[in-house]
């Protein structure tokens, strides 16, 4: 291998790019902040050209701060949330607004004003819902892209492309209009084990939801070829390369998911000669959390998105679990508490985040996880992704008091790591009831940084935990598209070997702390059901 590689990552908040040798050195990154629009309750929209602005931005901060010339990038990853993006023939954006604001032109991934059509395509099925889970989340494309033709019918008639985030920033480098399996597998319903011409597309489907119209010999507003993530969509054209500051030509790599490029960039750190991949889930926990396995053979759960043919490594299927909302759940939890705003302050001045001071306080009142053992979370304020893929969910805290000061509020955040671990650990049970091997977790995103997270998530799921020492193995994973892009990896393995690096490994505790953790994952189980109980009764009053 040889050259530095470009990583960039489209992340719901800002655009990043980092610059990394052909070791997978980190030498320069840079972020620029993205604005999210949210004129109605469960609406989140973006701006495709703001986007690509931030992009811009990013890379040249980082090529500044890597110190090294243009010239001297050899390949060029993408990864970005899977957020729909709308253009019109001559790739204008088409807003997605209710109100028609123009540059509106992307609903992120977390919008949630299709709910009603997830519903209704739910209950109308179909044979791509089986690598859903058995149920499509509004947080995927088909559902909002009901959503716009049956409430933006203007906004449709001038749409000509519907792109995933992560391929519209490759076509947006490159002109093409390649897509990549991993975005159109995982979020657009594409069959990808029936081939990469359009063959995957199943257009009795389509047309069964109301979007038969998409339905083209062709496929052109969906995708007609397709490509394994890494593989070179072509090289930069000279619009974008003037954009970027970068030689025209630089060849760009099919694109992945943002959570797809963290498993990318991280699974095979501390992996030994002989192990399998199958025995690791990457949980990228941010914003949200994403869990995703990989298998040599289609594994279904229930409630689970996937089995997904080469969404990640080809040959290999995906599987991916998540949770809603993770750093933001805990975040929420922080700030709805009374003693939040004297912590925040206390912080500022002291230049250290919120959950450090929350850290100090658990440790002050003898920092064991059994002082949660009155005081429950039900995490799932933001609906439940999987497996019970229910969007509908809210969540709640159980064992509250009148007291309101700092250590309640501790007590708050650290049954909110808890509960969040006992999801995963939810996700895993499932996983390994249908065949999965699943035994180590290897976690990156910025909850990778929180030791009580980590150590949580190892008692409370009994599997080892593993951090990368690489600091953006996000934009690692990019990089690691580039260097394939480039032809000097020959394929995706090849390229995790060289450039993974090492990592930390937290082996979980057992014994008394285990059986702890047992009872109160019994709870969070018993707390899901009786919500959903509450949500039936008011559903139907007596």
């Amino acid at each position: 291998m040889m050259g530095c590689y470009l990583g960039i990552d489209v992340g719901t908040g800002s655009a990043r790019a980092g610059v990394f040798d052909d070791r997978g050195a980190l030498l320069g990154t840079a972020a620029e902040a993205i604005t999210t629009y949210r004129p109605a309750p469960d609406f989140a929209q973006q701006s495709s050209a703001e986007i690509w602005a931030a992009v811009v931005a990013a890379v040249k901060g980082a090529i500044v701060a890597a110190g090294v010339p243009g010239s001297a990038i050899a390949g060029i990853g993408f990864d970005a949330t899977c957020s729909l993006v709308v253009i019109d023939a001559g790739g204008r954006p088409v807003s997605v607004s209710p109100g028609g604001e123009p540059d509106q032109d992307v609903m992120l991934w977390m919008d949630h004003r299709a709910i009603p059509d997830a519903e209704d395509i739910n209950a109308i099925g179909g044979a791509p819902l089986r690598h859903v889970g058995g149920v499509i989340s509004p947080e995927m494309e088909l559902p909002k892209l009901r959503w716009l033709k049956r409430e933006r019918p203007d906004a449709w008639a001038a749409a000509a492309a519907f792109w995933d985030l992560p391929d519209w920033l490759v076509h947006r480098a490159t002109g093409g209009s390649v897509r990549s399996l991993c975005s159109t597998v995982c979020k657009w319903t594409y069959l990808g084990h029936k081939g990469q011409s359009g063959e995957g597309w199943d257009d009795d489907f389509l047309s069964a939801i109301g979007l038969g119209d998409l339905a083209t010999p062709d496929h052109a507003s969906l995708g007609a070829t397709l490509t394994a993530p890494g593989s070179c969509c072509g090289g930069l054209s000279a619009c974008a390369a003037h954009d970027l500051g970068l030689p025209a030509g630089t060849p760009v790599a099919a694109s992945l998911i943002d959570a797809y490029a963290g498993a990318l960039g991280t699974l095979a750190v501390e992996r030994g000669a002989d192990e399998s991949l199958e025995t690791r889930l990457a949980v990228i926990a941010g914003t949200s959390t994403c869990h995703i396995g990989l298998s040599l053979e289609p594994i279904f759960v229930p409630g689970v998105w996937g089995p997904y043919f080469g969404a990640m490594l080809p040959g290999m299927w995906a599987l991916e679990g998540g949770q809603s909302a993770a750093g933001a759940l805990l975040d929420a939890v922080i700030a709805r508490h009374g003693a939040s705003a004297t912590l925040e302050a206390e912080a500022s001045a002291a230049g250290r985040r919120v959950t450090d001071l929350l850290d100090d306080v658990l440790e002050r009142m003898g920092g064991a996880p059994t002082l949660t053992g009155g005081r429950h979370v039900q995490p799932d304020f933001h609906g439940n992704r999987s497996p019970l893929a229910e969007p509908w969910r809210k969540g709640a805290i159980s064992g509250l008091g009148l007291d309101c000061g700092v250590e309640d509020l501790a007590l708050d955040y650290l049954a909110t790591v808890q509960a969040l671990a006992y999801g995963t650990r939810h996700i895993i049970e499932e996983m390994r009831a249908a065949g999965a091997r699943i035994d180590t977790l290897v976690v990156s995103g910025g909850l990778a940084r929180n030791a009580l997270f980590l150590r949580e998530n190892a008692d409370a799921t009994a599997c080892r935990v593993i951090v990368p020492d690489q600091p953006e193995p996000v934009l690692l994973g990019c990089a690691m598209l580039g260097a394939v892009a480039a032809a000097d990896a020959p394929d995706l393995d090849t390229a995790m070997t060289a450039l993974s690096g090492t990592g930390t490994v937290i082996t979980p505790r057992g014994g008394p702390i285990r059986a702890y953790h047992d009872r109160k994952y019994r709870v969070l189980r018993q707390m899901q059901q009786d919500f959903a109980r509450y949500a039936d009764l008011m559903e139907k009053p007596t």
